[in-house]
């Protein structure tokens, strides 16, 4: 099974709203099975649930992100991911920093759709923020679902 690993600051908006909507994006997709998504955060709130209105946001969508727990990213969660890809470049550095043996794997999320920028982080922000937000998410994972595919070297044609 291959492993992406999704990373953000605290581990309670960006990247659990990511993580959702790239599992279900994959499930779509019909590979599901063969890719498993997780999230962790460069500074992780441990034990935090996700953030309430990004919950609410993904769940309006039929994605549920209520039993998500924050932590912090782990030398063995970057080891055993075949792709990470972050929600900063901020992020980035400091993965690279702590992990430089792993850098061939860490990548912006907006690099897989063929962009370079940061997502902003609508922590603590108002829901429409995090509306926003998961529409950007959503954005760039359909946008870079064929290169998130192609690097993890999987064949399975898109079921969408």
């Amino acid at each position: 099974m291959k492993q992406i690993l999704l990373v953000c600051t605290a581990n309670v908006c960006r990247s659990p709203m990511a993580m959702g909507l790239l599992r279900e994006r994959l499930r779509l997709g019909g590979l599901a099975d063969q890719v498993a998504v997780s999230s962790a955060g460069v500074y992780g709130m441990d034990d935090s649930p996700a953030s309430q209105p990004g919950v609410e946001v993904l769940a309006e969508r039929g994605i549920d992100i209520s039993e998500h727990r924050a932590h912090t990213v782990t030398e063995r969660e970057i080891s055993a991911a075949d792709l990470v890809l972050v929600m900063e470049e901020a992020h980035r550095r400091t993965l690279f920093y702590n992990y430089p043996h792993q850098l061939g794997k860490i990548f912006l999320l907006s690099e897989m759709a063929g962009a370079y920028g940061d997502i902003k982080d609508p922590y603590r922000k108002p829901k429409e923020d995090y509306v926003r937000t998961v529409d950007e998410l959503t954005a760039l994972i359909d946008q870079g679902y064929p290169t998130i595919v192609r690097r993890l070297r999987l064949d399975q044609p898109d079921k969408r």
